[in-house]
């Protein structure tokens, strides 16, 4: 598959992005380069990290070979990363920003992000206000959060006057959470999944592998597809080269009315419920 292949959508400030990009969480060094060698090779153009994950370096050495070595241009890519909890604050948030640009070696971001909301800290709106200064300046083309729940996404929009052009939840089949992507769609704001895959808890499904047998599809292609249907970007994560690839081909899946009949039937299912921290109350 290649590049043109991928769908994008336009963000609420213009900007196009490629609906699926590469998450790279828990991966580092020659293993995340590989990759991403992978990832640029098959076609994907975006690819996501945050300064948590301790691996902007490695992935700013990765994307600049291959820009060095003419696979790539710059302004092909969309990378994004994220301000982590201790990086909050107006103050916080300009240096945490230089810090990961000069990290990922690179001279503009396409993406920032705040990592979470933690409402308890109550810095989540100075502190994307703070982001949207940077914008600004010209130094990001887009700002958005992540984990952000109805109330806080509802209180940062009417306090800081600022719409995130993308909000990044945990977001799988059996927790597409509607009610939020509903608000999305209202505000004008693209709803992204991290964990689109449900850290492989749905793929053993015997709906999904029907599906998937139907399509000569993977049961992660379908879940994949099943987001993307649903106007969802998706950001999986893989180490492995030929899983990389595989999960780029859900663009490519056609999932009829049947199909996702069954899929939305799998909406509120205990087994495929939250997998990690409630933002409402993380990390205390």
């Amino acid at each position: 598959m290649t590049n043109a292949q991928i769908p994008t959508v336009e963000l609420n400030d213009g900007t196009e992005m490629p609906l699926v990009g590469m998450g790279t969480y828990k991966l580092h060094g020659e293993e995340l380069k590989a990759a991403v060698r992978a990832a640029l090779e098959a076609g994907y153009r975006h690819i996501d990290t945050a300064s948590f994950y301790g691996n902007e370096e490695d992935l700013g050495a990765a994307v600049n070979d291959a820009i060095a070595a003419g696979d790539v241009e710059r302004e092909e890519l969309f990378i994004a990363t994220k301000a982590w909890n201790d990086e909050q604050g107006a103050e916080e948030i300009p240096q945490a920003f230089r810090r990961s640009l000069k990290r990922l070696g690179l001279d503009y971001l396409d993406l920032y992000l705040l990592h979470w909301p933690w409402p308890q800290n109550g810095t989540y709106n100075e502190s994307f206000e703070a982001i949207a200064r940077i914008q600004g300046l010209g130094d990001v083309q887009s700002i958005g959060v992540c984990n952000f729940y109805e109330e806080v996404l509802e209180d940062l929009v009417s306090k800081t006057g600022v719409t995130p052009a993308v909000n990044q939840v945990e977001m799988h089949v059996g927790f597409t959470q509607p009610k939020l992507r509903a608000l999305h769609d209202k505000l004008g704001i693209v709803s992204q999944a991290w964990a689109p895959l449900g850290r492989g808890v749905p793929l053993n499904d015997p709906d999904i592998k029907a599906i998937g047998a139907r399509h000569d599809a993977s049961s992660a292609q379908v879940v994949l597809s099943y987001l993307l249907h649903l106007g969802v970007s998706v950001i999986p994560k893989s180490a492995d080269a030929q899983r990389v690839v595989n999960n780029l081909g859900a663009a490519g899946v056609e999932l009829d009315r049947k199909d996702l009949d069954v899929l939305d039937a799998l909406e509120g299912r205990a087994e495929y419920g939250r997998l990690s921290n409630d933002p409402r109350t993380y990390p205390g």
